[in-house]
């Protein structure tokens, strides 16, 4: 008898305490939302009415899990795009950001090639990786989110971004939904070769704009950024312990110089990208 008026009683505060209102698609929040652009931060109520001021644009982007050498952790894609999507939904005005979709192909599986070769490594198949891909933008497109943006932080992902804006766009030929593959985010100065010598000063040797300008497939665009998010992810401490705090013959000490350049790369890759976003939400328009 007293176990079942326990149970009872947990009942009784389950159905006082629970909001029936949670299911109505309609039902007014009912406490304020948070600062944030990234989707997964927010409740759905949320991004109901985010999407109802205005925010219907939605960023799509692609990284990877992958060796970067003994010094940079394998997510470095993802912690790049951690903080440059969060820049270009913030100049944009009107966007919001989806997850980072972190598994990209990456080399055969078995047998391990590319990237697969080195331990960390995680690759999907080009069907997965486009399938996952089709999936992400079906869903911001079914609540409601009009320019769905898709970019990629890594050369191995463009061929599914564009497979499946060209294959999207042409499902949703008549809808008022449209997905724009943006390249200039990875390809417009690449690495930020250009900016970072004539407007940081920082020259990298050997002086030639390729991601694996050293065994490491790393470089100072790429730590300098990544040291924005969290310092330990390049390694600086251990690093600078070991007197190997440098990256193609330029020296990341002090690091807070580092990280405010950086910053001013993660500036510079947004302002790149939120032009050419609305460059072509507003050549869609005009077709």
């Amino acid at each position: 008898m007293r176990v079942c008026l326990a149970v009872a009683a947990v009942a009784a505060v389950v159905s006082v305490t629970e909001p029936v209102e949670a299911q109505d698609l309609d039902a007014p929040r009912p406490i304020p939302g948070t600062e944030t652009v990234f989707i997964e931060e927010m409740t759905w109520m949320e991004v109901r009415d985010a999407l109802l001021g205005g925010m219907t644009t939605a960023i799509v982007a692609t990284g990877g899990v992958e060796q970067n050498g003994p010094y940079v952790a394998s997510g470095k894609h993802n912690f790049v795009l951690s903080a440059t999507t969060k820049a270009i939904a913030e100049q944009l005005g009107n966007a919001l950001v989806a997850p980072i979709v972190k598994f990209v192909p990456e080399g055969g599986i078995d047998p391990p090639s590319g990237h697969m070769r080195y331990h960390a490594t995680i690759s999907v198949r080009q069907e997965t990786f486009e399938a996952l891909l089709t999936d992400v933008v079906a869903s911001l497109e079914a609540h409601g989110f009009r320019d769905i943006v898709l970019i990629g932080d890594s050369g191995g992902n463009v061929r599914g971004m564009e497979n499946v804006t060209a294959s999207l766009n042409e499902r949703w030929a008549d809808g008022p939904a449209t997905v724009h593959f943006i390249p200039e985010y990875y390809t417009e100065d690449m690495y930020s070769c250009d900016f970072l010598k004539e407007e940081l000063g920082i020259f990298q040797q050997p002086d030639n704009c390729v991601a694996t300008r050293n065994e490491y497939h790393d470089d100072y665009h790429y730590s300098s950024i990544i040291s924005t998010t969290d310092p330990e992810r390049i390694r600086a401490r251990q690093r600078i312990e070991a007197g190997l705090f440098s990256i193609n013959g330029v020296d990341l000490n002090p690091l807070e110089q580092t990280v405010e350049n950086g910053q001013r790369l993660v500036e510079y890759r947004a302002e790149i990208t939120a032009r050419a976003i609305r460059e072509s939400i507003a050549a869609r328009g005009s077709s």
